[in-house]
């Protein structure tokens, strides 16, 4: 079954939709079967990844608002084990379509719930917003991944995703974790970029990633050309910087792709040395 991460702040401009798509191209990369599900209505996380949104026939919000399958609208990348539930602006509208459905919040949930078992990973785009479409996100993901920027108000409205998140656990996904506050757009060069990612670890402590984010062309390259960086450069520091994130949410969540009895044989010969 799928760990599902959504990737969310209501400040835009904080490199959520570059995370969510370097992120999961990295895991897919790394050999885990990766859904990569655009809850933002702008469709960036689609179209980063090459998709023309003049040929996407149905999207999120045909599943969302008209009972679409999301098998039929699950759409194959470039990226080897990466597929793409792709979003439209139509989702702009399904706030008001879903205002009087009797589990208005518990709608993406399903919707993910009925493909996840095919994945390892599903990494859900949330939009700049704390609308329903966020809250539907966060209620149907196991964890949260929190983009900060390394920039002079990086704290401005993280208190009210926070309480947002709280209000999610407490009433509507108690298992909802924070995956951790990922910090990005960081330059090395620049005093104030040490100090916000200084604050940002005194606040949070041990939630902030280890993995940081540095300013990087490439990275900004990429979506141009339709590709996440890993496959645009491999080589260049945003995808070393996104393998690096990947690789840590692995070893964080103990992935492995060991079974349960070649770990105990391991585990023996360990011991038995």
């Amino acid at each position: 079954m799928a760990r599902v991460i959504a990737i969310a702040n209501q400040k835009g401009g904080v490199g959520k939709t570059t995370s969510a798509i370097n992120l999961a191209s990295s895991l897919a990369v790394l050999e885990y079967k990766t859904l990569l599900v655009d809850a933002d209505p702008q469709a960036n996380s689609t179209t980063g990844l090459g998709f023309d949104l003049r040929n996407v026939q149905q999207s999120l919000y045909d599943c969302m608002v008209n009972e679409g399958q999301a098998k039929d609208v699950i759409l194959e990348s470039d990226t080897p084990n990466l597929k793409v539930l792709p979003s439209h602006i139509d989702l702009v509208g399904a706030e008001l379509e879903l205002i009087n459905h009797p589990n208005r919040e518990q709608v993406m949930k399903q919707v993910i719930d009925a493909v996840k078992e095919d994945y390892d990973f599903v990494i859900v785009d949330c939009s700049p917003s704390l609308g329903l479409i966020t809250v539907n996100a966060l209620v149907a993901s196991d964890s949260v991944i929190i983009p900060v920027q390394c920039e002079f108000f990086a704290l401005e409205g993280l208190g009210k995703l926070l309480n947002t998140i709280k209000i999610v656990q407490s009433r509507l996904n108690t298992n909802l974790a924070i995956e951790g506050i990922l910090m990005t757009m960081y330059d090395g060069r620049l005093r104030l970029s040490n100090q916000v990612v200084d604050e940002v670890k005194q606040h949070f402590e041990e939630s902030v990633f280890n993995t940081i984010i540095h300013r990087n062309t490439k990275l900004g390259e990429a979506p141009s050309f339709g590709k996440s960086v890993i496959m645009y450069d491999a080589a260049s520091t945003g995808a070393i910087n996104y393998l690096n994130l990947a690789k840590e949410i692995l070893q964080k969540n103990n992935f492995t792709r060991i079974n349960l009895e070649d770990k105990i044989l391991a585990i023996n010969n360990e011991q038995s040395e």
